[in-house]
């Protein structure tokens, strides 16, 4: 039973990493804590996991050439300097018990800040456009992202991508794919520096991942038939959700944070398989 579930949710959370360029982990960090994981066992599973989906969901976007791989590589760099500054302020975190408290907080504060962000960008579809063409906003984007991805356990795609869209004006497609093919660097650099020095969940992680494998493809062909307004508006209702879960776990109801996320994420598997269906049905009809 705990093989199946696992397997289910490597599929389901990685259909949002496609479709949002998330990583993943954004999502399962925060579920693996409802779950019992400590702050650093999911922190560390999480970055796994996201290797997997990463890997999966480039794939499929430079199938369909959504990729901008000079801007990738150069967020990606900076970010994986960014990872070895976060190790140790994790360590010191949960050596002194304090990070069942500062994470999710952490997490409460940029998952506010985005859903505000994404929820108002969504409402300026048609007016985007590339802002600069400098790579010292692309360096600072990746040591964000580095730094809470290793900070937080996450991919720092759910960091990246409202950046890569707010600031410098990429459309959602570019910027999901980008942020997808630069977080594999970030995520690899921060796993390793676990792994060296903790012990890891790897058949947690690789159960996950067989499970990724596959959902990842198909959320990544879904943003071929979805708006670039409606991918941003979604994703803002995502931190939304996420954010009200870790509340409800803080008051401690984990059942009833569990239940929200995994609410959402079903919802949105139902309406990306919709949207991958209702195409290739009109295709073959066509």
């Amino acid at each position: 039973m705990e093989l199946a579930l696992f397997i289910l949710m490597g599929f389901s959370i990685s259909m949002l990493s496609g479709f949002f360029g998330i990583g993943g982990g954004f999502v399962l960090t925060p579920v693996l804590m409802l779950m019992g994981f400590s702050p650093i066992e999911a922190i560390s599973t999480s970055l796994m996991y996201t290797i997997g989906t990463s890997i999966s969901g480039v794939f499929a976007h430079y199938k369909m050439k959504n990729i901008l791989w000079k801007q990738a590589l150069i967020i990606g760099t900076s970010g994986i300097l960014a990872t070895q500054l976060a190790y140790p302020l994790v360590e010191w975190l949960d050596s002194t018990g304090l990070d069942a408290t500062v994470i999710p907080t952490m997490y409460l504060i940029l998952l506010s800040y985005f859903a505000f962000t994404m929820l108002k960008q969504s409402n300026r579809e048609g007016n985007v456009q590339h802002r600069s063409k400098s790579i010292i906003p692309l360096m600072f984007i990746g040591l964000i992202g580095g730094f809470l991805s290793t900070a937080l356990g996450v991919g720092g795609g759910f960091i990246i991508v409202p950046l890569l869209i707010s600031f410098l004006g990429l459309p959602s497609r570019n910027a999901v794919a980008t942020s997808l093919t630069s977080v594999i660097l970030i995520v690899t650099a921060g796993f390793l520096t676990y792994a060296i020095n903790i012990p890891i969940h790897f058949d947690t992680g690789f159960l996950l991942i067989a499970g990724a494998i596959f959902g990842s493809q198909f959320g990544a062909k879904a943003t071929s038939f979805v708006k670039n307004a409606t991918i941003q508006r979604l994703l803002g209702i995502l931190y939304i959700c996420t954010m009200a879960s870790l509340i409800i776990n803080m008051t401690e109801y984990t059942v009833l944070g569990l239940v929200v996320l995994a609410s959402y994420t079903l919802t949105m598997n139902i309406f990306m398989f919709f949207r991958i269906f209702k195409h290739d049905m009109v295709e073959s009809n066509g």
